[in-house]
């Protein structure tokens, strides 16, 4: 793993913010997002310290995290979201806790009063959380996802990450997972262009991973998973009810899995890892 460096503004929390949890970081993972993270940073205010790690923004993002407070480390040499959640791991050795946020989420008030709760109590383990979506402009109330990868980690229980996308944390042996209450904003698609920027990231390291595994595609294996996906998401979890927004969301996420499999069966050879996270 590389220890690239870094450039740090280090601060005990943001001005003005109401009463911080002692012992709780927030790390964000971040590349051009100037636009989405001051918001993200403001929902971070419980936090004792927020750590913005840095995949070589070239808009605002590093001077924006720094006015706001936040410390910022720099590692442009991209290699994959488990390997820049781990590098964050050296820049929070004064934590008992750590949040894993990233620039287009924001904490809500229910979510805070959940980890508040754990926090104070000195609980021990990791917990999983889950989205209240926001696409295309519009919060998808009806269709918030299940609980993903755990968010929120006592230190002792946490050994690092593997994987690009849709990473897996290295937990102890014997941790306890739970789920924490309330729900994390993701404002998961801005427009039809960001959407298929974000389409295309997503399915080729989809792509890249299932290969490793030994996986097949093809385009008759792509039709079935789009399908199924969305049919569960417009039907089952009740996109229908959101109008266009809930459509389209519905659709590209259809289409990442249908192209997921196009690309592991005619784009093996040339599948990679390290595809950068889109602007």
């Amino acid at each position: 793993m590389s220890t690239a460096a870094s450039s740090s503004s280090a601060s005990s929390g943001f001005d003005g913010a109401s009463e911080t949890l002692d012992g709780l970081y927030v790390v964000v993972l971040a590349r051009n997002e100037a636009r989405r993270l001051p918001a993200c940073l403001r929902s971070s205010r419980l936090a004792e310290r927020t750590v913005v790690i840095d995949g070589g923004s070239s808009d605002d993002t590093v001077a924006l995290a720094r006015a706001l407070g936040a410390q910022v480390e720099s590692y442009p040499d991209w290699q994959g979201f488990g390997v820049q959640r781990s590098r964050s791991l050296q820049h929070c050795l004064g934590a008992r806790y750590i949040f894993f946020l990233d620039a287009d989420e924001e904490i809500t008030p229910a979510l805070r009063a959940g980890i508040e709760a754990i926090v104070r109590g000195g609980q021990s383990g990791a917990w999983t959380v889950r989205w209240e979506m926001v696409a295309f402009g519009q919060p998808l109330t009806g269709m918030p996802s299940a609980p993903g990868m755990p968010r929120l980690f006592s230190i002792d229980c946490l050994r690092g990450f593997d994987s690009v996308v849709h990473e897996q944390a290295l937990l102890a042996p014997g941790t306890p997972v739970a789920h924490l209450q309330g729900l994390l904003r993701h404002h998961s698609y801005d427009s039809v262009r960001t959407s298929l920027n974000k389409l295309s990231q997503y399915a080729l390291l989809g792509a890249a991973k299932r290969a490793e595994l030994g996986q097949r595609g093809g385009v008759w294996r792509g039709l079935a998973s789009a399908g199924a996906v969305f049919l569960r998401l417009y039907l089952g979890q009740g996109g229908f009810l959101h109008g266009g927004p809930g459509f389209l969301y519905c659709y590209v996420r259809a289409q990442e899995c249908f192209f997921r499999y196009a690309a592991l069966r005619y784009d093996r050879d040339n599948l990679t890892e390290l595809v950068e996270r889109e602007p």
